[in-house]
């Protein structure tokens, strides 16, 4: 067996400083020294062997005789972990002959009288692969069997375990003795090794056990209920018979003390009954658990079974009337736990009880509002947000939120206002019957807006959504929030007065005083306080003197919209409509000299000048057919755009459908094969063994989801890292998991010559760290071997892997020969997964993030939608520009992209290109692709990608020009 095959069970530190000292200093540490000096001898020993340094067969000699007979208990658990590390057999595969001491001690030990040595030791036999060595110690583990300590009693069961699942004919009676000592033994964890015993090795004796005491399993402990629970699902898995015999013993485990029980047992009772009792009882389990557990983590994870059981049509009916059991789970402080329980919330919630559920975001909101960090704002936009998608699911409700939602425009959150202004945009569209209610409370929340963006959206509201009668309305809103006109004029009068003061007279009684004559007086004295008055300016006004003159230009288009309507319902020409006409020209006059008057600091953008001065044009001459662009194609265009944001959140919920985590299983291919229960054979097997494939998803063996598989073919992974001409070629196969790299290196002899000590030496670059040293291999003439090697990642950087291969040549005296390998540079695309965030998380991180990249466009490439595919599908970035925005020939195109990693990191890019000639589609693609990420790394690493994606075509192979 070569050293790659050998059974491992511990895993040892050595230090990369540690100095391994000769044989001959060991010899004499064991001879001479004291307990201590062995010990330490006794480490360094095994850190040799684990490195692989060849150890004399005298050194095996010296720990039998001066290590062995010791009592000390350090050194005898060190001698346990050199029995499991040092080779037992010879080359040709025989036991050593060294080895028969060994045993009379380890039976001498099995009958020593500390039960921490007899359990340690039955705890080392678990891990022997040598019947030779197991044969003469049976009767002393099977007497342990008896011992008044639980320590060792345990143990010895485990060790009869393992010896009879290896070497069944050591101990062909082992589960008759195991079911004899389970009906006598009284402590849990000794019962419970058994009971495994009996799970794995005769199911028949532990159905029969469970049958017996089936009415005191509530009574047993925690470790014995989870391998109970165990035991039924495997059984009811292989034989869904048996269901109705053991389904009421999971019921009652659901009322364990131990949250891992519950755990376990809800899990199972979804598996073997589709009942909705069942079902309501596993998910009533699971929302207990959630709420009374501290452990973020453990929250996150039972939220995900919740989610998964919702998954299906007929648990999602049972579901709907836990609605507000499950949001009960927002009492937990942590924002993913929240997030989580809304959105499933949201996923549930019906017509009968969307009311109780708005309600209660309503108290939670309240008790936001008191508190002003950072956490409590994003609690306060999920919750905004999941009010917004409940009003458009629910209509009816619409009257009950939209009063709550009003108070949020005045929110110093700018996320949460701008969630509550889409919504208001939306539901005034989208539910007319609410139309004048919605835009009464807007009107009378507007003064308290304290963002500009919202002040300016809201009155484009009122503006589009008002009525020919309410347009006169929204204009007075709009003088008094600009305060008196011209601005400039008042204001260089403001600043000419002097503040008014306001002299505030108080009486201040003092003490008693006495007069000339003896008698007493009171005495007061008139208090003078000078108090300035302050002067409070309206919103509007205040964020022009900001410089915030955008506004303006976004004002221009809702006062040509009111002149519109005003002028329809009065006439054209009319006296009414002209003065109106002049107010609004008066309005945006005064607004462009307060921009050129130098009166603030701030310099105005011409565009917005431009765009007044055109508006003012419009008003005094008025262009024929701009009213309509200005009134029905506006709401034709809002309308589009509503549309389609309501299509993308379809298809997101269409490929989450098709991913499998969401309701894949309602969805049946017409052809699909029907499963009659009662024709199916007793040892077939339903669906997926759930304990199966969590053990071989912790061991990486399960198959890897496809979505996380980057790469078309293999092939494309093999890297060839020596020549062929080189004394030893040598290829890798670069496996990448989630948080590690497998390295499976062939290695093929081309001399004629044995070559001994091949070892693999690797160094690593970047946040990259090998995980262990590869063993070293002999390799016969033209011989092949693999190696493998693992690498931890750390980030999302780039990393490159430098290696060498060292070897020695049989009979040769010259040096250490050496072959320098190719290196291997990790990708960081294995890392990256299209992410998926809305316009304003997108704004929100892209202002947070610290490190920006800026890479200028050079591409073959003259289609700019293809470019843009072509970066998409390169980087693994999703394009979050719908296409309704990108679509059609106009010469430039900006889009926003996003990603996530593994690590938990995001990347944001924005690509802003143009045709350098708009007319000619042979021209080239000119522009900058901007990236921004939290980390350094990320950022230029993205960078370096969307550089060499431009240059390159998916396959690798450069894009060749087009001829002009």
């Amino acid at each position: 067996m070569s050293a790659g095959e050998l059974p491992c069970y511990t895993l040892i530190h050595v230090p990369s400083d540690a100095e391994l000292p000769s044989e001959t200093q060991l010899k004499e540490k064991f001879e001479k020294g004291g307990d201590k000096e062995r010990t330490e001898a006794l480490k360094k020993l095994i850190y040799m062997i684990l490195n692989g340094e060849k150890t004399s067969q005298s050194m095996l000699m010296y720990v039998i005789r001066f290590c062995l007979p010791s009592n000390d208990h350090t050194l005898k658990k060190t001698l346990l972990i050199f029995w499991e590390c040092v080779p037992k057999t010879d080359s040709n595969g025989k036991l050593l002959h060294e080895m028969i001491l060994v045993c009379d001690a380890y039976r001498k030990d099995l009958q020593h009288p500390n039960e921490f040595v007899r359990g340690s030791t039955l705890r080392f036999l678990c891990k022997l692969r040598e019947p030779e060595l197991l044969e003469p110690l049976m009767p002393a583990i099977r007497a342990c069997l008896e011992h008044r300590h639980s320590y060792v009693r345990r143990n010895a069961v485990c060790a009869i375990f393992t010896i009879y699942k290896n070497f069944e004919f050591l101990i062909p009676d082992a589960p008759e003795l195991v079911t004899e000592y389970l009906e006598t033994e009284q402590d849990a964890s000794c019962k419970r090794n058994a009971f495994m015993m009996l799970l794995h090795v005769d199911q028949a004796r532990a159905l029969d056990y469970l049958s017996g005491c089936i009415d005191q399993v509530g009574s047993f402990g925690d470790i014995l209920q989870l391998v109970i629970v165990e035991l039924i699902y495997k059984v009811c898995h292989s034989n869904p018979n048996e269901c109705s015999r053991f389904i009421r013993c999971v019921y009652n485990l659901l009322q364990s003390q131990s949250p891992a029980v519950r755990y376990e047992a809800a899990g199972t009772l979804v598996t073997l009954t589709n009942a909705p009792a069942a079902v309501k009882a596993a998910a009533s389990a699971y929302i207990e658990l959630i709420v009374k557990e501290s452990d973020n983590n453990v929250k996150l994870i039972v939220l995900d079974r919740l989610v998964a059981l919702s998954n299906t049509s007929s648990n999602e009916k049972v579901l709907q009337g836990l609605v507000m059991d499950i949001l009960r789970v927002l009492t937990s402080p942590g924002l993913e736990v929240r997030k989580k329980t809304l959105n499933l919330a949201l996923d549930l919630v019906s017509s009968r009880n969307v009311e109780d559920m708005v309600m209660f975001l309503k108290k939670e909101i309240n008790k936001t509002s008191n508190e002003s960090n950072d956490e409590n704002g994003k609690y306060r936009q999920e919750l905004v947000k999941t009010l917004h998608t409940a009003t458009l699911k629910f209509p009816d409700v619409a009257s009950t939120i939209v009063p709550v939602l009003m108070e949020f425009l005045s929110d110093t959150n700018e996320i949460a206002a701008q969630y509550v202004i889409q919504f208001v945009r939306e539901a005034v569209h989208k539910l007319p019957n609410l139309k004048s209610a919605i835009l009464a409370s807007l009107r009378e929340g507007i003064p308290a807006i304290q963002t500009p963006n919202i002040f300016m959206s809201a009155l484009w509201v009122l503006a589009t959504f008002c009525d020919a009668e309410g347009s006169l309305e929204v204009l007075r809103l709009i003088k008094n929030s600009l305060g008196d006109l011209p601005i400039v004029d008042s204001e260089l009068a403001e600043q000419e007065e002097p503040k008014a003061e306001e002299v505030e007279q108080k009486k201040v009684p003092s003490g008693p005083k006495v007069t000339a004559d003896g008698t007493y007086a009171t005495q007061t004295a008139l208090s003078t306080t000078v108090v300035s008055k302050k002067n409070v300016k309206p919103p509007l006004r205040r964020f022009l003197l900001n410089g915030e003159f955008f506004l303006g230009a976004a004002l221009a288009t809702v006062l040509t919209k009111l002149a519109q309507k005003f002028t329809e319902l009065n006439g054209e020409g009319t006296e009414r409509s002209n003065r109106f006409r002049a107010e609004c020209m008066l309005i945006l006059a005064s607004i462009i000299h307060l921009a050129k008057s130098g009166l603030i600091s701030h310099q105005v953008n011409e565009d917005d000048l431009d765009r007044m001065g055109a508006v003012i044009k419009i008003l005094a001459q008025g262009i024929p057919g701009l009213d309509e662009q200005y009134g029905d194609d506006c709401k034709k265009s809002l309308e589009m755009m509503l549309s389609a944001k309501s299509i993308s959140r379809l298809d997101a919920a269409d490929k989450l459908t098709s991913s499998g985590s969401a309701r894949s299983k309602d969805f049946v291919e017409i052809d699909k094969t029907i499963n009659f229960t009662q024709l199916l054979a007793k040892n077939n097997q339903q669906g997926e063994n759930l304990y199966d494939s969590s053990l071989s998803q912790a061991l990486g063996t399960a198959q890897k989801d496809t979505k996380f598989d980057f790469s078309s073919s293999k092939l494309g992974k093999v890297i060839q890292l020596a020549g062929f001409s080189d004394p030893i070629y040598a290829e890798a196969y670069v496996n990448v998991n989630q948080y590690d790299i497998v390295l499976d290196v062939l290695i093929v002899n081309q001399t004629a010559d044995t070559l001994q000590n091949v070892s693999l030496e690797l160094a690593t670059v970047g946040d990259l760290k090998l995980v262990d040293k590869p063993t070293p291999v002999t390799l016969a003439p033209n011989d092949f071997s693999n190696i493998k090697a693992t690498v931890k990642v750390a980030s999302t950087e780039n990393g490159v892997i430098f290696s060498t291969i060292s070897y020695d040549v049989r009979g040769s005296t010259s040096d250490r020969n050496c072959v320098y390998l190719q290196d291997i540079k990790i990708d960081i695309m294995d890392y990256i997964v299209p992410g998926n965030i809305t316009d304003i998380e997108f704004r929100q991180m892209w202002s947070d993030f610290e490190w920006e990249n800026k890479v200028n466009v050079m591409t073959p490439i003259r289609d700019l939608r293809e470019f843009l595919n072509h970066l998409s599908t390169s980087t693994n970035m999703k394009v979050l520009t719908g296409d309704a925005a990108i679509e059609g020939e106009c010469g430039f195109l900006a889009a926003n992209l996003c990603a996530h990693s593994i690590f938990g990191e995001d990347a944001l890019a924005n690509v802003s290109v143009e045709k350098a000639l708009p007319m000619d589609d042979s021209s080239p693609i000119v522009g900058h692709i901007r990236i921004r990420a939290k980390s350094q790394g990320m950022c230029l690493t993205l960078g370096d990608k969307l550089s060499s994606a431009m240059r390159s075509r998916r396959d690798g192979q450069p894009i060749a020009a087009p001829s002009a």
